[in-house]
């Protein structure tokens, strides 16, 4: 199970970002901070900011939020809990407009994602964004205008780091004309492996995978789940076993598990030290 006396998720291994910046590769998502849908505050907000100051402690030096989240809310409660952000890379999103609970609609003309990125430092209390990620290609908007607009923000000294989200292969590329792709953040689990090429595609060269979804919103800790049976064999959870499934699937792969409670937090982060044996990956493997 590693050495004790180390935070948690440096068990998880390492990542380059941007061939720059190392970071744990087990991070955080901070899109369960929020209330039902993703709007407004959560339920509990002091928990959900005990559950952000728990992260150093854990080891988790990678948080990846959005504009959208609450809207703000998520950004706002980051800054309470952990600013200023020592040892910490904080990534944001931005291009979904929110008009109400679970309503999500992509904007990405170039005046809006300057305002909410205009924005977003505002709300973390930065002057530049570490990773700052489209959070949708708006097919209304021609997307080199979009990708056109990343790079002015990031040659303003905006934005460090630049990514993307729910992108094909076509897409990255197109966007690597314009800047360096950084990560890309697509939806990927266990039971969901559409993104097979881009995965493949980012390993290849050198591209942050974050799988968004990484549980699939608990169906995958269900009882009665394929995973059961081999975490009942570990003694461990089958949340714990599907993130280590992840970590074992490519060394580009940044899972970001996220939760409001500090609990649920402390098993996620424990899934870093589970090390999955050639013979379980290959059953997990078939599982698709």
């Amino acid at each position: 199970m590693g050495d004790l006396a180390s935070p948690p998720a440096q068990a998880s291994g390492t990542f380059k970002l941007g061939g720059e910046v190392e970071i744990h590769r087990l991070g955080y998502g901070a899109m369960r901070i929020t209330g039902p849908g993703i709007w407004g505050p959560p339920d509990d907000p002091s928990e959900a900011v005990r559950t952000l100051q728990s992260l150093p402690d854990l080891g988790v030096n990678f948080i990846d939020t959005a504009d959208s989240y609450g809207p703000d809310v998520s950004e706002q409660l980051i800054r309470e809990a952990l600013h200023p952000y020592t040892d910490l890379l904080i990534a944001t999103k931005a291009g979904l407009r929110r008009s109400g609970p679970d309503r999500w609609n992509p904007d990405g003309r170039p005046e809006y994602l300057r305002q909410r990125l205009q924005k977003s430092l505002q709300n973390l209390g930065v002057e530049q964004i570490s990773l700052w990620q489209l959070h949708r290609v708006d097919p209304n908007v021609p997307r080199d205008e979009q990708f056109d607009a990343v790079r002015s923000m990031q040659a303003e000294g905006l934005i460090r780091f630049a990514g993307l989200s729910e992108v094909s292969v076509d897409d990255i590329q197109a966007a690597s004309k314009y800047f360096k792709v950084a990560t890309v953040q697509n939806r990927y689990n266990l039971t969901d492996r559409a993104s097979e090429d881009v995965l493949e595609y980012c390993e290849k060269h050198g591209i942050g995978f974050i799988p968004w979804y990484p549980l699939a919103a608990g169906s995958l800790t269900q009882t009665g789940s394929p995973l059961q049976k081999m975490a009942a064999d570990r003694g461990v959870s089958a949340g714990q076993i599907a993130l280590a499934w992840l970590l074992k699937r490519s060394p580009v792969i940044l899972p970001i598990p996220g939760t409001s409670k500090r609990t649920h937090l402390r098993e996620n982060v424990a899934a870093a030290a589970i090390s999955l044996s050639d013979r379980e990956f290959a059953a997990l493997e078939a599982l698709r």
